[in-house]
């Protein structure tokens, strides 16, 4: 029988990817199985097929199944990286329908060159944001791209959760009256990226806000309230979240300037950037719309949660053919919240 030719294990101090690792040979599978597969380990991932198999559940509910791909520019930023943000993005959207996060999987499209250290960097934040959620990743993709053709590292996951029964969540479902609650400070991520960016430093550092949320949203649904909506105000910030929602359902919405939080820093950060607030990515806060009976009950659950210390009601959905989002500002004067035109902060998630 012919020998077995030696492999070089990966230098993943200075070692580089480079088209071989994309080619489906000895170099990938030594990739995945030196990296990957030692950062991600478990039961499903050891199956090694073209799926996985997912352990036998005993559950009642529906399937959600949600995808998101992550181009964050810088790759490392305060507070986190396209890792853990691709953990928590996809989770996030998963839990907004009030599904339980069962498994993950995770596409990688990286460039010809990416240092493998910051690779292994990446994995291994992904790895752990997945293990301190529950949430196994057990499938993935790796594809490499010519020099120039990518920037670093493009990843794709997609969640599969639970929903239970007697859950129901969609953005079509608010009701004139509803109470509008958000679960902490705006902006946060957003200016994290774009301090970084700009290499703004402040008196106090501006952090992103990434996190997983089902385990505040379980404490929320625990509650027995008349949920109608959740959703994570990502890309087009908090403005256009609810202006989705507006339109969805066909109600307008009226909120009040003073009771929205934003810390001082980002504040100072968007003023000194020329940006609103308002529109500024989050990845760890969720707007909640629900019927106004319960939503006393709901903001004492979630300020007893970790990621709901700084919950407070912003606003009331009421009644208004034009489905105008509109704000009582600090002056006390009216305006207009509208959709976010063009592209405010690019490669932000």
């Amino acid at each position: 029988m012919p020998r077995q030719a030696y492999v070089r294990p990966l230098d993943l101090k200075h070692g580089r990817i480079d088209l071989s690792h994309g080619a489906g040979g000895r170099a990938g599978a030594q990739l995945v199985e030196e990296l990957f597969a030692r950062h991600l380990d478990n039961e499903c991932l050891r199956q090694g097929d073209d799926g996985a198999v997912l352990p036998e559940q005993s559950f009642v509910g529906r399937i959600v199944v949600s995808t998101d791909c992550h181009v964050v520019s810088p790759l490392f930023f305060p507070g986190g990286d396209i890792g853990c943000l691709a953990v928590h993005g996809t989770l996030n959207d998963v839990a907004m329908m009030g599904a339980r996060p069962l498994a993950l999987t995770a596409g990688f499209i990286i460039e010809e060159g990416f240092p493998l250290a910051d690779l292994d960097r990446i994995v291994v934040s992904i790895a752990a944001a997945s293990r301190a959620a529950g949430v196994p990743v057990v499938a993935g993709d790796t594809k490499v791209v010519e020099r120039g053709k990518g920037d670093g590292v493009f990843i794709t996951t997609t969640g599969i959760g639970i929903v239970p029964p007697g859950v129901e969540l969609s953005g079509a479902r608010a009701r004139p009256g509803d109470a509008i609650l958000l679960s902490g400070s705006i902006g946060d991520h957003g200016m994290a990226i774009m301090s970084q960016r700009e290499n703004l430093s402040f008196e106090a550092p501006i952090v992103s806000d990434t996190a997983a949320l089902y385990e505040l949203v379980a404490a929320m649904l625990a509650t027995g309230a008349d949920f109608r909506c959740l959703r994570d105000p990502t890309r087009g910030g908090l403005a256009t979240t609810l202006n989705e929602i507006s339109r969805q359902s066909g109600v307008g919405m009226m909120l009040d300037e003073a009771k929205i939080p934003v810390k001082p820093a980002v504040a100072a950060a968007c003023e000194f950037l020329g940006l609103d607030p308002l529109y500024v990515a989050n990845e760890g806060k969720l707007v909640v719309i629900l019927a106004a009976v319960d939503a006393e009950r709901v903001l004492a659950a979630m300020r007893a949660h970790p990621l709901g210390r700084e919950a407070v009601r912003i606003g009331t959905v009421h009644a208004e053919e034009h489905h105008f989002v509109q704000m009582i500002t600090c002056m006390g004067g009216r305006r207009i919240v509208d959709w976010l035109m063009g592209e405010q902060l690019p490669r932000i998630c």
